[in-house]
């Protein structure tokens, strides 16, 4: 892996986030464009910006927010590797929900509930109990 101008510290947990997420620095595709915005004659002169790709997975990231391309590449790894954690993490975030519904279904009611929602299936039926059914009547009674 590259050396970034960053501490050691920060350049090492980027280092063990990679390596626990499953991204290796061969995955990345990486390239250089110029960036735009405020930074004058030095952003309009060099590509600093830099722009990732992850293989596997597709995801893109674009990062202009320093005017040191070695400083983006770092910011791009992490934002990079936000995403896919978030990825990640929403898959396994729709599984519990899909499993803590079923255990919700699966519930026993207390009887206070069961009280209740008995008590409104009742006052339904009254309510349909009481409407009137369509008669058709001839034309001439």
């Amino acid at each position: 892996m590259a050396s970034f101008p960053v501490s050691p510290p920060k350049e090492h947990e980027l280092q063990e986030r990679m390596a626990r997420l499953g991204v290796r620095e061969g995955d990345l595709e990486e390239s250089f464009v110029r960036s735009s915005g405020p930074g004058g004659q030095h952003v309009n002169k060099t590509a600093t910006c830099v722009v990732l790709v992850h293989r596997p997975t597709g995801l893109t990231v674009r990062c202009q927010q320093a005017r040191s391309q070695a400083l983006n590449r770092f910011y791009a790894r992490r934002i990079l590797l936000d995403k896919i954690e978030r990825q990640q993490r929403g898959k396994e975030s729709e599984e519990q929900q899909r499993v803590e519904k079923i255990r919700r279904q699966k519930r026993r009611r207390s009887r206070r509930a069961k009280a209740k929602m008995l008590e409104e299936k009742h006052h339904q039926a009254d309510k349909k109990a009481g409407r009137a059914p369509i008669r058709v009547g001839k034309a001439g009674e």
